[in-house]
C-alpha cells in the first residue's frame, strides 16, 4: 500500500480520523505562527503569517496547491537584531503586525537576551496596505507600546474598522494589559484606551513596585494575572484570556474607558507550575451566548529529566502537572461567566507508540494542553463561521475538531497528528510533531502551522 503523499517515511505517517490532508507547503523551510486571511475583491485567497522578523505570503487560492510567494522582510536584522513580529492580522485590506523587542521564556540552553538601546529595538505595530497589492504590502506606520526590550505587542485582534484591541506591555505596568488602538487614520495610529488589573499597576504600591520588563518571562510568571491571548471582541465586550486572573470580560462599548464586567478565575485548578501561559484564549462562539476558553500546554524546552540551574534548580520529572483544558463557559450573564462543561482528553489513536500525551518522548511528567483555537469573525466572512464546531491545534495531540452542538457535550470528531519533523529542532528536547495554529476558509479547507515541519492543509470528511 502506498504511503500518503505527507508522510516522511513509511514508519512516520502521522495519524488521521474523519479528515484528509490535501496539501503540504514546507513555507521556504520555516514555520509561520497565527496565519491569517484576505480573500480580494477578485476572490483569490491569500494567506499571511509571521515568520520572525517576516511575514510569509501565499497564494491559497487553490488550497490543494498552495504557491509560496515570499518572506515579507517587516523588521532591518542589522538595525533592530532582537525585534520580531510574532503575531499578526489582516482585516479590511490592512495587514497588522505585532512586534517585541525582548522578554519572553527562558529556554534551557539558550541565554536570555541582553538589553539592546531604545533606538535598535522596535515593539508596538506596523501597518501594511495589502487592498492594492496583496504580494506586496505598503507600509503605513508604525506605532511604538513605549517599552523596549519588552514582549511588546503579543496577541491581538482586528476585525475591521477604527479599533485594533492589543495585549500589549505599557510603561510602569507588570505584565500585558488591554490597549486599544485607534487607526481610523492608519497612517497615524493613537492609543485610545486602556484597562489592567489592578497588581499590574507598579506606582500603585506604596514606594512603587519595581521590575524588570526584559526580565526571562519564567514559569512563575506565566501564572500571574496579565493579558495573554487577544483581547475577542463582540459587541462591545471584550473576552479576554488574562493567565492567572482566568477569563475577564471587559465593556469596550466606550473604548476610553473600559471597566470590568465579569471575571472567571481557573488556575488554579487549572494549570500549574510549567504547564504554559495559563489561561490563553477566550473565544465567543458565533451566535450564541457561549466562551471557548483554553488553558495553554507547553512546548518540550522546559521539561528536562535533571535538575537545570537556570530553572531553579527543580527536578520537574517528580512533578505533577495540572490538566491544561478547553473549557465551555455560558456568558449570557457576562457579569456571572459559568463554567459549564470540559471538552475531552484528545483520543491516543490506535497503535500509537505512547499510552498518553502527557509522557509523550519525554521520560519525564510533563505537562500538556492546547495550544490556540481558529478565530472567526464576523467582519471576515472568508472565513468559517460556524457556532457549533471549535477547531484547535492542541500542540502535540495535533489538529482536534470538535462538534459543540451540545454545549454541554462537546465531542471530539475528528484529528490530525502529522508525521514526526525530518528536520532538526532549533530548541531543546524531543523533535516530535506540534501543531501551534491554524486558521479555517469558508471553503472548508484548515489551514495548519506546525512548530517545525511547515503547513498542513487539510479538510473533514464528514460534513
Amino acid at each position: 500500500m502506498a504511503i500518503p503523499f505527507y508522510a516522511k517515511s513509511e514508519d512516520n505517517q502521522g495519524y488521521i480520523k474523519n479528515m484528509e490532508v490535501i496539501a503540504y507547503d514546507d513555507l521556504d523551510g520555516g514555520s509561520i505562527f497565527q496565519p491569517q486571511l484576505w480573500r480580494t475583491e477578485e476572490g483569490k485567497y491569500y494567506l499571511y503569517g509571521t515568520m520572525g522578523n517576516a511575514i510569509g505570503i501565499l497564494d491559497v487560492t487553490d488550497a490543494a496547491h498552495p504557491v509560496f510567494i515570499k518572506r515579507f522582510q517587516t523588521i532591518d536584522k542589522e538595525k533592530y537584531p532582537q525585534s520580531g513580529n510574532p503575531k499578526c492580522q489582516v482585516a479590511e485590506g490592512l495587514l497588522i503586525t505585532g512586534m517585541a523587542s525582548g522578554g519572553g521564556p527562558y529556554i534551557p540552553g539558550f541565554p536570555p537576551r541582553k538589553p539592546l538601546p531604545p533606538e535598535q529595538c522596535k515593539q508596538g505595530v506596523h501597518i501594511y496596505d495589502i487592498k492594492e497589492d496583496p504580494e506586496n504590502p505598503k507600509f503605513l506606520a508604525y506605532w511604538d507600546c513605549g517599552v523596549p526590550n519588552s514582549n511588546g505587542v503579543h496577541r491581538f485582534m482586528y476585525n475591521g474598522g477604527p479599533y485594533v484591541h492589543l495585549s500589549c506591555e505599557t510603561r510602569g505596568f507588570e505584565g500585558l494589559i488591554y490597549r486599544c488602538l485607534d487607526i481610523s487614520d492608519p497612517t497615524n495610529p493613537k492609543e485610545a484606551g486602556r484597562w489592567w488589573m489592578p497588581h499590574q499597576y507598579a506606582d500603585g504600591f506604596i514606594g512603587r513596585h519595581n521590575f524588570d520588563p526584559n526580565a526571562p518571562h519564567i514559569p512563575e510568571f506565566m501564572h500571574t494575572g496579565w493579558l495573554h491571548g487577544a483581547p475577542f471582541v463582540r459587541d462591545g465586550l471584550a473576552y479576554c484570556g488574562y493567565n492567572g486572573d482566568g477569563l475577564v470580560i471587559l465593556n469596550v462599548e466606550d473604548v476610553t474607558r473600559p471597566y470590568l464586567v465579569g471575571n472567571l478565575p481557573l488556575v488554579p485548578p487549572f494549570a500549574s507550575h510549567y504547564g504554559g501561559a495559563s489561561t490563553h484564549t477566550a473565544l465567543p462562539l458565533p451566535g450564541r451566548d457561549l466562551c471557548v476558553v483554553t488553558n495553554e500546554g507547553e512546548r518540550y524546552m522546559w521539561f528536562v529529566p535533571n535538575n537545570d540551574p537556570n530553572i531553579q534548580g527543580k527536578k520537574i520529572g517528580n512533578m505533577a502537572q495540572a490538566l491544561n483544558n478547553l473549557h465551555m463557559v455560558d456568558v449570557r450573564d457576562p457579569a456571572n461567566p459559568t463554567l459549564i462543561a470540559e471538552f475531552p482528553y484528545p483520543e491516543v489513536p490506535e497503535n500509537f507508540p505512547y499510552k498518553n500525551f502527557q509522557q509523550l518522548g519525554l521520560g519525564v511528567n510533563g505537562t500538556f494542553g492546547p495550544h490556540n483555537v481558529h478565530e472567526p469573525m464576523d467582519h471576515k466572512p472568508y472565513l468559517d463561521q460556524r457556532g457549533d464546531r471549535v477547531y484547535c491545534c492542541y500542540f502535540h495531540a495535533g489538529l482536534r475538531v470538535y462538534d459543540v452542538s451540545d454545549e454541554y457535550v462537546p465531542k471530539e470528531i475528528a484529528y490530525f497528528i502529522p508525521p514526526n519533523p525530518s528536520r532538526p529542532t532549533p530548541q531543546p528536547g524531543p523533535n516530535i510533531a506540534t501543531t501551534e495554529d491554524l486558521c479555517v476558509d469558508d471553503r472548508g479547507n484548515m489551514f495548519i502551522m506546525t512548530s517545525n515541519d511547515g503547513m498542513y492543509v487539510v479538510r473533514m470528511l464528514e460534513k
